[in-house]
């Protein structure tokens, strides 16, 4: 069999073929640093999400959000299968309610249920955070409140996503006398007073809505947070359409929009195919800020009474019981205090990340 060597000698006229027999070692140089570092970037392609993910495990601050925000969650779903107490059950022994059982401190008892383990030898399941002032248990009522807040939060940001970037979409697409009309819309919703729509709303919504909603699942939430939910469909979308409006302004001229359209391509093609996507960094940024905001309203409204309705709880609500009796039990008020904090530092630092890993103009 012939030698490599011999077939590359044998190569037809013209050929580009390289005559290895002619190079050794000496021919060639070893690749500097600046060859090297330009052959890492031209590495293998990748994906626009795989490379704002890998940014985003390299920052610390996300990742541990990430992590508080992940314990949050699984204690939330775990804690009500383990605990046998329910956010409106007021405390009873047999059967009998426990009238003793009310401000208790962390892992106490009432004498009824002391002397109810003597007598039985069970052991009953300690109230880890005591109790409110009717009797129930404090720590599954902050659990549900939690629960009702991230509810609240994911809800509202996801609406918002909707309606602000179907809105944002039309008007910077189509522009001109469209984008006028539209613009002009949402500058009169800006200038609109959200507390003050919310508290109208809650007023008018309470008698219309009560009677249609009762003995449905809408019942739990009662009217005033029905009225929040709308407040944030009515008010709340709009800097989100205005950002989706500015990215589709300063995209949809580019070459790739313009042959779309130049071989008859529909305009909502182009929107889903050519323009969204490349609007993805400012969607993912804005609807990740958008769920601690949302929180944070909830809980000031709950503060102030226009929240949910009992029993059912949410953190701001508890937060408001706890005013009354803040200096006896100080523990009421300073739970759910803790709680909102971690949500919504965890939320905004993850919010941070996201516009790190995601924004091409930081990178």
């Amino acid at each position: 069999m012939q030698s490599d060597n011999t077939v590359y000698r044998r190569r037809q006229l013209l050929s580009s073929q390289i005559d290895l027999s002619k190079f050794n070692d000496k021919n060639f140089e070893k690749a500097t640093e600046d060859e090297k570092r330009q052959q890492d970037v031209m590495g293998e392609s990748t994906t626009f999400l795989k490379d704002g993910l890998r940014r985003l495990r390299k920052n610390p601050l996300a990742m541990g959000s990430i992590c508080v925000l992940l314990l949050i969650v699984a204690i939330i779903i775990v804690a009500p299968h383990i605990c046998p107490y329910s956010y409106s059950q007021i405390i009873t022994v047999n059967g009998v309610r426990d009238k003793r059982a009310t401000n208790l401190g962390p892992m106490e008892f009432s004498k009824l249920e002391m002397d109810y383990m003597e007598e039985t030898g069970e052991k009953l399941f300690p109230h880890l955070l005591g109790t409110d002032s009717l009797g129930r248990d404090y720590f599954i009522r902050v659990i549900y409140g939690t629960r009702v807040s991230l509810s609240v939060g994911i809800v509202a940001a996801i609406m918002v996503l909707i309606i602000g970037l179907i809105y944002g979409s039309i008007s910077g697409y189509f522009g001109g006398m469209v984008d006028m009309i539209m613009m002009r819309i949402v500058d009169v919703i800006y200038s609109l007073p959200d507390m003050l729509i919310i508290i109208l709303l809650s007023v008018v919504l309470k008698e219309t809505l009560q009677p249609a909603i009762a003995g449905t699942a809408l019942a739990k939430l009662g009217t005033n947070m029905i009225s929040i939910f709308i407040v944030f469909a009515l008010l709340y979308w709009v800097g989100m359409a205005r950002l989706i409006r500015g990215q589709i302004l300063s995209i949809k001229n580019n070459e790739y929009v313009l042959a779309a359209k130049a071989i008859g391509t529909k305009d909502g093609r182009i929107l889903r195919k050519h323009i969204l996507p490349n609007c993805l960094s400012v969607i993912i940024i804005t609807t990740a800020l958008q769920v601690p905001s949302a929180i944070f309203t909830e809980s000031y409204l709950s503060f102030l009474g226009l929240g949910v309705s009992a029993p059912l709880t949410s953190l701001g609500s508890l937060a408001n019981d706890a005013r009354g009796a803040m200096q006896s039990y100080p523990i009421r008020l300073v739970v759910p205090a803790i709680v909102i904090c971690l949500i919504v530092l965890a939320l905004n630092l993850l919010g941070d990340g996201l516009r790190d890993a995601f924004d091409s103009k930081l990178n």
